[in-house]
């Protein structure tokens, strides 16, 4: 598509603030306005369309399709969306490790124990730590404990969970991943230590590389999106 409009700025409306191309307000991909909380972050999505040239390239619009996805998915599918977030906790890659005489338990346990403690800490909660691939439960009263962060969370913060917690297949480390200060390159390494093992012990493919580099940005970029829907 060939760009449509010169100037870009930005506007407030409605307790929020948009993103204006020359003075039109957008919406979303499902017809809704294109509002967001903050200015954060309608300065950040007018920097996506300013940055285009003259063909537009989709692909370059993340915090805008993420806005969309808020506006469009979340908002009105909250409860929905609250149900599909809380399994991740009960099969969280943090808990589940390989048995204590391997190698690589010694890494799972040094870099996810003091991530699990923290929160444990933090939340009030236990978690089941578990050997091998069998299934257990996480107590009860943990995942209660935790459904009651997730619906405290806003929409904007709920749309960023849904993208982290999919690239981590940890709802611990996306939770994280939104608290003050995180440190998102540390919690990226934490998901990936299995496979940061593999990797040192047969050799580093370079697909595979492209491939974890796509996804650690966007795991990035979602953490920044909820940073700045709450700036």
């Amino acid at each position: 598509m060939k760009r449509f409009y010169k100037q870009v700025s930005v506007g407030e409306a409605d307790g929020g603030w948009r993103v204006l191309l020359d003075g039109r307000a957008i919406r979303t991909a499902g017809g809704r306005a294109q509002i967001v909380p903050t200015r954060a972050l309608a300065d950040a999505m007018a920097a996506e369309w300013a940055a285009q040239g003259e063909t537009i390239d989709p692909a370059a619009f993340f915090y805008r399709d993420m806005a969309d996805y808020t506006l469009d998915v979340i908002a009105p599918e909250r409860a929905l969306v609250l149900d599909e977030l809380l399994p991740y906790a009960e099969t969280d890659t943090l808990c589940y490790r390989t048995d204590p005489d391997e190698a690589l338990w010694v890494r799972q346990s040094a870099v996810w124990e003091p991530l699990l403690c923290g929160v444990e800490a933090r939340l009030g909660v236990t978690f089941t730590r578990v050997s091998g691939i069998i299934h257990r439960p996480q107590p009860a009263a943990t995942l209660e404990r935790l459904a009651a962060e997730l619906a405290a969370a806003d929409a904007f913060s709920l749309a960023a969970l849904k993208t982290l917690a999919a690239l981590a297949c940890s709802l611990i480390i996306a939770l994280e991943a939104l608290r003050e200060g995180a440190d998102i390159d540390g919690l990226w390494a934490a998901a990936h230590v299995e496979e940061d093992w593999q990797a040192e012990l047969w050799g580093k493919d370079a697909e595979a590389e492209e491939r974890a580099a796509k996804r650690a940005a966007s795991f990035a970029a979602a953490a920044h999106f909820a940073s700045l829907a709450r700036a």
